[in-house]
């Protein structure tokens, strides 16, 4: 299905390679490094290729870690422990993670993204908001990477209404059965 890919045998080609996978999107060195080495005939070209990207600025950790932070604070809406497991799953230094979190998490309000998240669900909720589903909405927000104290207290808050509502109609109909 998949050709095997070429070996490159010049530092100028595997040069070309890495800023081709540059140009398509960013990598962490880690990253970088494993690429470089799977195209390389001998894997001291690849160090001296990654030693190049990083000498003309083009790859930097600390930059990377921002970078991937923000937009997946932003933009996907996850908290600062699944920001950080994917940031170390991509071999990121944790004092670049530490640091990327901290400038990010400032700016950024985490309750307000697991506020907006539980809108966004409850919005497309069909049927009655009971135990199950306020579990559903609690896991959810784990994978997305936010603190259980957070979540307990966005999600009491934001269900409050729904819950209380919810009591209410049970004992109505407990008092009419009995």
């Amino acid at each position: 299905m998949f050709r095997k890919a070429r070996k490159l045998a010049s530092e100028e080609e595997l040069y070309a390679a890495g800023l081709r996978a540059l140009a398509r999107r960013a990598h962490s060195v880690y990253e970088m490094r494993q690429a470089l080495e799977r195209r390389a005939e001998e894997k001291s070209l690849a160090r001296r290729v990654l030693e190049r990207l990083k000498r003309e600025g083009l790859l930097d950790d600390a930059r990377y870690a921002r970078q991937f932070a923000r937009q997946h604070a932003e933009s996907r809406r996850q908290g600062r422990f699944r920001i950080a497991r994917d940031l170390r799953a991509r071999g990121v230094p944790d004092r670049h993670i530490e640091a990327a979190l901290e400038e990010i998490f400032a700016e950024t309000d985490e309750a307000a993204l697991v506020r907006k998240r539980i809108e966004r669900r409850l919005r497309g909720l069909r049927g009655p908001l009971d135990e199950r589903r306020v579990a559903s909405f609690y896991r959810s927000l784990m994978r997305a990477g936010f603190s259980s104290d957070l979540i307990r207290t966005e999600l009491r808050a934001a269900t409050r209404r729904d819950v209380e509502e919810l009591v209410e109609v049970e004992t109505s109909e407990d008092a009419e059965d009995g």
